[in-house]
């Protein structure tokens, strides 16, 4: 048997490689180039993310833009407010076919999206409810693998069959996260098991709001403030982990299923979906050590403590603060807390609110005053979407869930993308530095 000692000191010293060699062999950590843009390994019609310009070789500071299939996202929130209707569904057909729909073919789109958010029948019973899990997202991605037994032509790879599966997955989502997680609730937290069925005429936001509420009631307001984060959720480029994920994973041919389980697995991860419970976290921090809300110099006083690593976490990070392509404004963020300042008012949380906007206008001095550091750097959209998700009544163990529900729009359009227009396996080059050995027969082999 191995001793807890002689596995640690392995796991130590045989996965450890010096931090020089990566400078020595010109790598690119984390696909990063030197001044922290992303190196360029694709192309793609799909999103855009525009944060800077560059000026003789200077990055330049401009107000951050994001596209869908080179339409300003700004510019689609605003149309279905002044309209009076949702946008998700609206985003989803935008991704998914290119262009925006005539409101005709939205009215059969969306209900298109209604029929499918049942789930194949026994599936709920025999996946979900027979095999719980104390993580909705761990659950969701092993309900799509398992969606694969469901399908008649799983492996199928023409864009037919794979636009046919993606639809079906988009609008499953909701319905898979909110089974998880009353299962869970149940299973593992000892409550009462409350299963609704979706309604078809429900837009993807309403069923949500509605299957995880044992009353299934809520507010326009609420379901408008949660389709907002969804369309802002939907889409991100094609660089950002968990999509470049299901392109890399596409790239090799597989099935849908796994693809976009790649792509869950990914946004799992605190340093990308994760990202807004520790905001959460650390918010709920500030209102703890912070007494008086509305002064400046107590919050900036507690800012510093956090990014001197003597606060919260002790990491020297703001969350939620900073992003690796905008930096003078998150337009997801500004959406967002515009829309949160109506929610809060209505819930009687604008001391809280006024809170987090003291915080994003604070934040960034205190960054430059502690790190020294003379760059542009905005709060980002997790700096809101958790507050949002608090105020509407939702657990934190949904916040990365619904994060899944949204963007499985934009996996879904890359994954079309790079079957249509990749033609290539994915395969970047990691360079050996493991010096050679010569094999030692067993009998004269000693313990370290």
């Amino acid at each position: 048997m191995v001793k807890d000692w002689e596995y640690e000191s392995t796991i130590t010293w045989n996965d450890y490689i010096d931090s020089e060699l990566y400078g020595k062999f010109n790598v690119k950590r984390g696909l990063r180039n030197a001044d922290g843009t992303g190196v360029l390994v694709g192309l793609t019609r799909i999103g855009d993310v525009h944060g800077y310009i560059m000026d003789e070789g200077e990055r330049v500071a401009v107000d951050g833009k994001l596209y869908y299939r080179g339409i300003d996202v700004e510019d689609m929130v605003h149309g279905a407010e002044r309209e009076g209707r949702f946008g998700f569904e609206e985003a989803v057909y935008l991704l998914m076919s290119g262009a925006l729909p005539a409101q005709e073919q939205l009215e059969r789109f969306s209900l298109l999206m209604g029929e499918k958010r049942a789930l194949p029948p026994h599936f709920a019973e025999d996946s979900i409810m027979k095999a719980p899990s104390r993580d909705v997202m761990n659950k969701l991605g092993r309900s799509v693998l398992t969606l694969y037994s469901y399908d008649t032509d799983p492996e199928d790879m023409s864009p037919e069959n794979v636009f046919r599966q993606c639809i079906e997955l988009i609008a499953r989502f909701p319905t898979i996260v909110a089974y998880s997680y009353v299962a869970k609730k149940h299973y593992y937290d000892h409550e009462s098991l409350i299963i609704h069925l979706p309604e078809p005429s429900c837009q993807s936001a309403e069923t949500l709001l509605s299957l995880i509420r044992p009353d299934r009631q809520f507010t326009r307001l609420e379901a408008e403030i949660l389709d907002l984060a969804l369309v802002l959720h939907a889409e991100h480029g094609g660089g950002n982990n968990s999509t470049f994920a299901v392109h890399l994973v596409s790239s090799a041919e597989t099935d849908t299923y796994a693809a976009i389980t790649a792509g869950i697995n990914s946004l799992k991860g605190f340093k990308h979906g994760g990202a807004n419970a520790k905001v959460m976290g650390m918010m709920e921090e500030v209102q703890r050590q912070v007494k008086r809300w509305d002064a400046e110099g107590e919050v900036a006083d507690y800012l510093e403590a956090i990014l001197k690593g003597e606060a919260y976490d002790y990491t020297g990070l703001i969350y939620g603060l900073g992003h690796a392509v905008y930096t003078k404004s998150d337009p997801r963020a500004v959406l967002l807390r515009d829309k949160a300042a109506v929610l809060a008012a209505e819930k009687g949380l604008g001391d809280e609110f006024n809170l987090y906007r003291l915080i994003e206008r604070l934040a960034p001095q205190v960054f430059k005053k502690i790190k020294g550091l003379d760059k542009d750097i905005c709060i980002n959209v997790d700096f809101y979407s958790g507050f949002v998700y608090k105020m509407l009544g939702i657990p934190p163990e949904l916040y990365t869930p619904l994060f899944a529900v949204s963007r499985v729009a934009g996996w879904c359009a890359h994954r079309m993308e790079e079957i249509i227009s990749g033609g290539r396996i994915i395969r970047p080059a990691y360079k050996c530095v493991q010096p050679k050995h010569p094999y030692t027969p067993l009998a004269g082999r000693k313990l370290p």
